[in-house]
């Protein structure tokens, strides 16, 4: 499968007798009915470390984008009606800013590791805790509350798996404990955010700006009133898009098929 093509769904099992593997590029697994799939006796292979580090550096660089403002940047600088760039014309600092990270898993951690270089303090929350050698690798600081982490933090990082407990969880009341100040990064999922919510907290300046890999639905219908807001910066998401990594998703998936029609165990199965 890739970007969730073909759809998995009992038509189709019904009429692949003999599937045994579904190779899935990428992370999350949440495009997939695995009930559905396990109850055909179909087995489910992902590639979730190979993406890992281009996905921090993608968060990384959607932090700088937008904190530096560098989209409006780049059109004032090349626009034909710019006579002199204004002096007042300001961005924010990332370094010593406290970034606070939802979901430290595999990206997250590598999202803390590259903050730490730009001197920043990381707060995170997860399921479960980060051993204290690995917190203090980063400096981060764990928050056994999402509120508190939301309430610190200069810049909000989604980086967790869209589950049952994570959809929409960032809505009206969580982007109104933020910052008016605080920027929003969304390297997750789209449906991890009420972009309702968003939509409205961005217009009426309850939090300053988002800077998003991922949308609900993806791309956006062409008049989303997120595609209009200056304070919003959009890629289609491209967190793993890089030649090597590509490839190397493409040759695991390409070995989850071989394992699973040859009866071995399957690298990266999903269980």
């Amino acid at each position: 499968m890739w970007y969730h093509k073909p759809a998995i769904n009992e038509e189709l099992l019904q009429s692949l007798p003999n599937l045994k593997v579904v190779a899935s590029a990428g992370v999350g697994t949440d495009h997939l009915d695995l009930k559905l799939l396990f109850s055909y006796g179909v087995k489910v292979s992902n590639t979730p470390f190979i993406v890992s580090t281009d996905t921090a550096d993608m968060g990384m660089a959607l932090l700088l984008a937008s904190s530096r403002r560098l989209l409006e940047g780049h059109e004032m600088a090349v626009s034909p009606d710019t006579e002199y760039f204004p002096a007042d014309w300001l961005g924010v600092e990332v370094s010593g800013a406290t970034l606070g990270i939802l979901g430290m898993g595999k990206i997250g951690y590598k999202v803390a590791e590259r903050a730490k270089a730009f001197e920043m303090k990381i707060l995170y929350h997860n399921r479960n805790q980060r051993k204290k050698e690995e917190e203090s690798a980063v400096g981060a600081v764990y928050c056994k509350k999402v509120d508190d982490l939301l309430q610190q933090s200069d810049f909000v990082l989604l980086a967790m798996n869209l589950t049952p407990q994570t959809h929409k969880l960032i809505g009206k009341s969580e982007l109104e404990l933020m910052k008016p100040t605080a920027t929003l990064i969304n390297i997750s999922r789209g449906l991890v955010v009420d972009q309702d919510a968003l939509v409205e907290a961005l217009q009426n300046k309850v939090i300053k700006a988002a800077a998003l890999d991922v949308t609900y639905p993806e791309p956006l219908p062409r008049d989303h009133p997120l595609l209009k807001l200056k304070n919003v910066i959009i890629t289609p998401h491209i967190g793993s898009a890089t030649k090597k990594t590509r490839w190397v998703m493409m040759e695991e998936m390409a070995k989850s098929k071989e394992a699973g029609l040859a009866g071995l165990l399957i690298p990266r199965e999903v269980l």
